[in-house]
């Protein structure tokens, strides 16, 4: 009698990393000197058949640093006010905490060893999060510390489209552009676009010879 198939683990279909799809939004593009100001990171789940589907969204307000630079520019794109009492930001490492502490859990529970951070155009969002976990003195960061996974690279390739809007649209997902640019929305978004060009590539990954569920 043969032994039932067992259904597929994203740890076998990422090296035993964990996608996290993270979004921050900030006064500048410096991660050395400007304030982080939002954080969201989205969970990816995937199902027995083994296609990705995005999962539980976490975010927070960030309180700027001490003497971090705000740059005018930046908050005419996101539409953060920095000091607005309602938006209930949280310090740093605190932020940090509250972020970190259900991606470590998804992991453990995810059989996966590390989680990796998806963005897009990841390297900005990652030298963000490095940044702040080496001003709080974080130990323990959840994420690979300088591997990521960028849709722009995925969406250019598979879609003739580096900017996340037009890979949207291309791909026939939901954009609002008078949503664009909070940490949420973009993080989101981000997620679906992902996940739909992973689970486009799933039958290249299968007729590797790595084994799937049935």
């Amino acid at each position: 009698m043969n032994a039932p198939i067992q259904p597929m683990r994203i740890a076998q279909r990422f090296r035993g990393f964990l996608p996290v799809v993270v979004d921050v939004e900030t006064g500048g593009f410096n991660a050395a000197t400007d304030a982080l100001l939002e954080i969201a990171a989205v969970l990816i789940e995937m199902d027995a058949a083994g296609n990705l589907h995005r999962g539980i969204t976490h975010a927070v307000q960030v309180e700027p640093f001490p003497g971090a630079n705000i740059e005018r520019a930046a908050l005419e794109v996101n539409k953060i006010v920095p000091d607005h009492p309602l938006r209930l930001a949280v310090p740093e490492k605190e932020a940090l905490s509250r972020i970190f502490k259900p991606v470590r859990q998804a992991v453990s529970e995810s059989g996966c060893s590390r989680a990796i951070l998806v963005g897009h155009n990841a390297h900005f969002d990652l030298g963000f999060v490095n940044a702040a976990v080496t001003r709080c003195g974080i130990k323990r960061n959840p994420f690979h510390p300088f591997s990521a996974f960028d849709t722009a690279t995925l969406a250019g390739a598979a879609l003739g489209q580096t900017v996340l809007a037009r890979a949207l649209e291309t791909s026939g997902l939901e954009h609002d552009a008078a949503a664009a640019h909070s940490a949420i929305y973009d993080a989101e978004r981000t997620a679906d676009l992902f996940c739909l060009l992973v689970n486009r590539m799933y039958p290249l990954f299968a007729a590797a010879g790595t084994p799937v569920a049935a």
